[in-house]
């Protein structure tokens, strides 16, 4: 029976039979059928059944991948690579960004979540929402916060999901920089995007604020266990987990790892997502030497626990770390912008033959269905 036969038979199947095939058929198949039918595009752009396909993606694990963004022929590109049972680190599939960026840089990831990422240009306001399976991005309206409103500040996003409200958020962190010896005068300000409301609202409560604080690097912040983390210091040089519950809203701290004085000026630099925990980077301020430290139980400070190797020179002073895959391994940036693989535990380095740039992005990554259909103005189909 040829393929076009199989689906007519198929459009006399009941809808739960429909539905439950659909749920087990990869994205680009499903895209396919939507066109079959007004009865199957109706059936798949169900939010119940996208939710249940969702969820569905997340309990396989031939579903879940790995997300770069990379430099392609000086063109921005997103690459989704499968990791189970694939040594070679295949790609499987890329998006072009449907973004024009001006010269000479690239959208940063400012994270990805439930197939949806979020982007912003330069740390700047121009942010989107991005479902490129589907093909469709929100552009967000302009937080209301700016330099003629509260001084000049350093800027930092985060994006994530609250369960507990089935909503996406983006979360934008102002801190407002002061004289060089006081680089710090005050308490962030907070500003939080909600995606069922379309709009910014200000944090005001002070027991929902940050303390007296500043984010140190440019890198996004890790989205784990419902919370955004970031590495934070006060005026006082102390360096701590900034933590943001996206459902309560609120701040906390977890600790960072004392250091002993004979360790020298070692720094940290950044925090990423490792399993279901976080794993915390530093730098020797001296050589570029990098450690890594993995919080074995999440939000428990005890459970901090250093890698028992440090990471490869990979002939540049400082390689940088871009994120883990889901075996343990480290994905490092060399010294010729290229990317490699390497085992902690084996000390293997392997070449991905994959080029980067210096904000290059990687985070796991699930395909969705999710259409942007709460959006009252401002999404765009490509």
């Amino acid at each position: 029976m040829s393929d076009s036969n199989k689906l007519i038979r198929w459009g006399y199947l009941p809808d739960e039979i429909l539905t439950h095939i659909f749920t087990f058929l990869p994205i680009k198949s499903i895209i396919i059928c939507t066109s079959v039918s007004k009865t199957w595009k109706s059936l798949i752009q169900n939010p119940t059944f996208i939710s249940t396909h969702l969820h569905h993606s997340h309990t396989k694990s031939q579903n879940l991948f790995l997300l770069l963004n990379i430099s392609r022929n000086d063109r921005e590109v997103y690459a989704l690579h499968k990791e189970d049972d694939d040594p070679d680190f295949t790609e499987y599939t890329s998006f072009e960004s449907p973004f024009h960026a001006p010269a000479p840089g690239f959208h940063e990831v400012v994270g990805t979540c439930n197939g949806l990422l979020c982007l912003s240009y330069d740390h700047a306001n121009d942010i989107f929402l991005w479902n490129p399976c589907v093909r469709k991005f929100l552009q967000l309206p302009y937080p209301d916060v700016t330099v003629d409103t509260h001084g000049v500040s350093c800027t930092s996003f985060g994006f994530g999901f609250d369960p507990k409200t089935n909503d996406y958020k983006v979360v934008r962190i102002l801190s407002i920089m002061g004289s060089p010896s006081d680089f710090v005068k005050s308490r962030p300000v907070v500003e939080v995007y909600s995606l069922s409301t379309g709009e910014w609202r200000m944090l005001s409560a002070s027991a929902s604020l940050p303390p007296v604080c500043a984010k140190i690097s440019h890198r996004p912040p890790a989205f784990a266990n419902g919370a955004l983390h970031w590495i934070a210091v006060t005026n006082d040089k102390k360096r701590f987990v900034l933590v943001f519950d996206l459902g309560d809203e609120v701040f906390r701290q977890i600790l960072l790892p004392e250091l002993p004085s004979y360790t020298g000026k070692m720094m940290w630099t950044r925090v990423s997502v490792y399993g279901n925990s976080i794993a915390g980077f530093q730098r020797r301020v001296e050589t570029g030497q990098i450690n890594i430290w993995v919080m074995k139980e999440y939000g428990v400070a005890s459970s901090w626990t250093k890698f028992s190797h440090q990471c490869p020179t990979l002939g540049m002073p400082s390689p940088c770390p871009v994120g883990f895959r889901r075996n343990g391994e480290v994905i490092l940036l060399n010294i010729g912008l290229e990317l490699v693989s390497w085992n902690p535990d084996s000390q293997n380095i392997k070449n991905l033959e994959i080029n980067g740039y210096f904000d290059t992005f990687c985070g796991s990554y699930v395909e969705s269905l999710f259409l942007f259909d709460k959006a009252t103005k401002g999404v765009v189909t490509y």
